[in-house]
């Protein structure tokens, strides 16, 4: 007698809808992906104690006017800053802006 040649069912892969179209080529970043400002290092002039600021970069306190309350060390120049509202905040110096006309806060 003659042995039945043995089916296997379709591959699961080969039932699955096609890829929309359009370029293959952009590549994709994850949401969770950090950008990092390698311009932070060098930080920003002029900023020192009592200087007042408007913190420009995102996150907390973002937009606000606060005074410099003190420079503290670290590889990344920052500044620890309490906003006009009473909040406090270390920030990077480039992300303060000076602001111009204002006598220091004393």
């Amino acid at each position: 007698m003659r042995k039945r040649k043995t089916t296997y069912p379709v591959a699961r892969t080969s039932r699955r809808p096609a890829a929309p179209g359009g370029p293959a080529d952009i590549p994709q970043v994850r949401p969770t992906v950090a950008a990092i400002d390698l311009s932070a290092g060098v930080g920003r002039a002029g900023i020192t104690t009592g200087t007042r600021v408007r913190i420009v970069g995102a996150g907390l306190y973002s937009g606000e006017d606060a005074v410099v309350v003190s420079m503290p060390g670290g590889v990344i120049p920052s500044a620890l800053v309490r906003t006009d509202a009473g909040g406090t905040r270390r920030v990077r110096t480039i992300d303060l802006e000076p602001i111009k006309g204002d006598p220091p806060a004393g």
